[in-house]
């Protein structure tokens, strides 16, 4: 199991754009996700560790989360998504 991250397509990011929106300041927490989430990273840097793996995540990334996924989100500089859950 694990994030997926990317360059988005000019469709990927027309349509997260119509998507609402989350963001968190600096901090650290643990989180579940019981859908598969996509979002488009819009500002910030985050750390998202998982098992013994770990993605950077930061302003025009695209990524995917996959269901079941349980992980860390150390949020570096406050953190803005488009997200949507599929």
């Amino acid at each position: 199991m694990d994030i997926v991250v990317k360059k988005p397509t000019n469709e990927e990011i027309i349509f997260m754009k119509r998507q609402p929106t989350w963001g968190a300041k600096p901090s650290t927490f643990d989180w579940y996700y019981d859908q598969q989430e996509e979002c488009l990273i819009i500002k910030g840097e985050v750390t998202v560790r998982y098992g013994d793996k770990s993605v950077n995540l930061k302003e025009g990334d695209y990524v995917i989360f996959p269901k079941g996924l349980s992980c860390v989100w150390e949020v570096k500089k406050e953190v803005l998504k488009h997200y949507v859950f599929r």
